[in-house]
């Protein structure tokens, strides 16, 4: 059958082992100094381990493979000595590409999770400041940052080669109610610019005392 999993270029690890404890599985070993996915039937191809290599070596990619099987992994840990409960997800249902790191400073200018996705740009303090943060959230991709302690301009060049080298459906920037605060969307406002790209923008306005209003 033909499937998504996991995809290592071997040219890029260095075998620094940071993608290993991702994997709930146990797919990923350190073999030879590389990263190795052990088995086929071991990975479930939502990509845990996406986002966790310094190097971008890993990749979700689609080809003919053996399914992924619960059992085997069940055995698999058993054997090792750890029990784990895995969940499959249903051959049918439409899971969402996972996403980590979300610091924009952090996270990979091109990654599957950012192909074709919209995405919420939020100030550090938002999540903590707005109750319905997580209703934003819905169907989005998210980063955040803080303009006032990173420096806009870089934010703004991250932004730019994201919009460049991905396909974004849409940005939506949630902020604080205070003027440095702003630098989120004048960082969107420059990576436009500078990617030549025309991507529907909201914005969003986080007041102190939590209520958030669209400007």
């Amino acid at each position: 059958m033909k499937r998504k999993i996991v995809h290592i270029d071997e040219n890029l690890c260095n075998g620094c082992g940071a993608c290993i404890p991702k994997c709930a599985e146990g797919a990923l070993q350190i073999i030879n100094g590389k990263a190795k996915l052990v088995k086929d039937t071991y990975c479930d191809g939502l990509g845990a381990c996406l986002g966790q290599c310094p190097q971008g070596a890993i990749t979700v990619t689609e080809r003919e493979a053996d399914a992924f099987s619960e059992a085997e992994v069940h055995d698999y840990l058993k054997s090792k000595g750890i029990e784990k409960s895995v969940t499959i997800q249903p051959a049918h249902a439409e899971v969402q590409k996972p996403q980590w790191p979300v610091k924009l400073d952090l996270v990979p200018p091109k990654a599957p999770f950012f192909e074709n996705a919209n995405i919420l740009l939020a100030a550090d303090c938002a999540p903590v400041a707005l109750k319905s943060f997580h209703d934003l959230m819905a169907g989005k991709r998210v980063i955040i940052g803080c303009p006032k302690f990173n420096d806009a301009r870089a934010y703004a060049a991250k932004l730019t080669e994201i919009l460049k080298q991905n396909n974004i459906a849409g940005i939506t920037v949630v902020h604080m109610e205070v003027p440095c605060c702003t630098g989120l969307k004048w960082a969107v406002n420059k990576a436009l610019e500078g990617s030549g790209k025309q991507v529907p923008v909201k914005e969003y306005e986080v007041k102190i005392g939590g209520d958030i209003v669209e400007l």
